[in-house]
Formats: C-alpha cells, sequence, structure tokens
C-alpha cells in the first residue's frame, strides 16, 4: 500500500483558476518562470542570442535614423512651394461654437474643440455636403482616396445660410480641387 503526503486533489486549471482561459482556443497558462524553463541545447541557445544581439542591433540603428529623420529640418522647397501658393484665391470660412471649417489654397482644416485635422488638395478624393432635414446642422465630409471620410457638423445661426455655404464651398472647390486633379 502506497502512503502520499500532502492533498490527493488535482491542480485548478482552466476558468476557476485563469480568467483569461477559453476553452479550446487557449491553454492554461503555465506557472513557469524563465529560470524553470528547460535547458536548450548549446547550438540552439547560441542561435538565439545571436538573433536577439541582431535585432538589437537593427532597433537601435531604426531608432538613430528616426532621430536624424526628427531633426531635419523641412526642406526649403516644400516651404517655398506652400509660400508660392496664390493667396489672393477664394477662402471659405464657417463655425460654431465648437465646430470650424476652413477651405483655402493650402486645403481643408476641420476643427472641433481643441483636435484639428488637415488635408491637402492632393490627399482630398471627394468633398460633400449635407444638411439636415430639421434643425440648423450642416454636415461637410471630407472622403479620401484611401475611403476613409471625416465628417464634421456645423450649427448654421440660419437655416438660410445653407444655400450660401455651398455656393461659397463650391467656389473653393472649384478653385482648387480640380486645379490639383489634373
Amino acid at each position: 500500500m502506497e502512503q502520499r503526503i500532502g492533498s490527493s486533489s488535482q491542480p485548478l486549471e482552466g476558468a476557476g483558476f485563469d480568467p483569461a482561459f477559453i476553452p479550446g482556443l487557449t491553454s492554461p497558462a503555465s506557472g513557469r518562470t524563465k529560470d524553470e524553463e528547460p535547458e536548450k541545447e548549446p547550438e540552439v541557445a547560441e542561435a538565439a542570442d545571436a538573433v536577439d544581439t541582431e535585432a538589437a542591433d537593427d532597433t537601435e540603428e531604426t531608432e538613430e535614423a528616426e532621430g536624424a529623420e526628427e531633426a531635419a529640418p523641412e526642406p526649403v522647397e516644400e516651404a517655398a512651394a506652400e509660400d508660392a501658393a496664390p493667396e489672393d484665391g477664394p477662402v471659405f470660412e464657417a463655425s460654431d461654437r465648437r465646430a470650424k471649417l476652413v477651405a483655402d489654397h493650402r486645403g481643408v482644416r476641420l476643427f472641433l474643440d481643441d483636435q484639428e485635422c488637415e488635408f491637402r488638395w492632393d490627399e482630398i478624393g471627394a468633398v460633400e455636403t449635407e444638411t439636415a432635414r430639421f434643425g440648423k446642422r450642416w454636415t461637410v465630409t471630407v472622403h479620401t482616396p484611401d475611403r476613409r471620410w471625416y465628417p464634421i457638423e456645423i450649427e448654421a445661426p440660419a437655416r438660410s445660410r445653407f444655400t450660401e455655404w455651398d455656393s461659397q464651398l463650391d467656389a473653393v472647390l472649384d478653385a482648387y480641387f480640380d486645379e490639383n486633379a489634373e
């Protein structure tokens, strides 16, 4: 007869022990630590260490390259081209207490509270306007070529402003959007 000291119950596994356990998809978390892992054969251990050091060297080189790119000033041609754009063309602005839309020679800029996004004319696939059936909300949606859209709602002082805003925005789109689409 065999005698055992201690509990005869099996260790708990599954959801009762590990809340992240999903039967059939994950195995229970092992209680092993890095020190308790089985030892690797010497050739395998050396190869794994070599891969780890190569990855660390690549990461350092990448970080140095990114740091150099961030530190580099804006190219002079790009800044000069932006300044050379005609600023005397049509400009459209509409805003309410929270939202603001600006369309001019640089592109379309949307502001909502403390958030801002800017689209250059070459980044825009389409600009769509929509009026609410009831109320005084005017929605402008900027669509990008990669099938993303960015809507903004502006509350007009009166529903009669919708047609005025549509015509002013159309004038800006005619002046700049078609120009860059060619």
